[in-house]
């Protein structure tokens, strides 16, 4: 099954490589007898279907997360390896899609309109005249 990102990136089936070891947790002996934890890792590196833009992208972006140019998702939280390579290919998927996403625009700093600034002031002062009527009464 290939991993499809975004309408112009697939990943071949053939450039994922999976590992699966035993996962600890709840199963009883289950547990001790199936390879459930699963590994998914993928080149960014050394992969052809990716664009020179691309890939200098990802490599720039997930740079904390590669180990020799490669990007690894472990996933074992679930006690079956299908639902665990499901929710990894999901992963892997949410994580190349955020990084090869347009960088959002930055918010240009404004001042607060008149109005707003005026609203403040008076949900300031009817606050303050609510807590100054928890105040004891003056002896007088």
């Amino acid at each position: 099954m290939d991993l499809e990102v975004s309408p112009h990136l697939t990943i071949p089936r053939s450039e994922l490589l999976w590992k699966f070891t035993r996962s600890s947790g709840p199963g009883g002996q289950h547990v001790n007898t199936s390879d459930s934890r699963v590994q998914l890792s993928w080149s960014i590196a050394e992969s052809a279907v990716l664009d020179e833009d691309q890939r200098e992208l990802l490599l720039a972006k997930l740079d904390r997360r590669l180990v020799a140019g490669a990007i690894t998702v472990t996933v074992a939280e679930q006690r079956s390896q299908l639902r665990n390579r499901e929710v990894a290919l999901a992963r892997l998927r949410t994580l190349l899609r955020n990084a090869l996403a347009p960088p959002s625009t930055i918010r240009r700093t404004t001042r607060p309109t008149r109005g707003s600034a005026r609203r403040h002031l008076a949900a300031k002062k009817a606050r303050s005249v609510i807590k100054q009527q928890r105040q004891r009464p003056t002896g007088e």
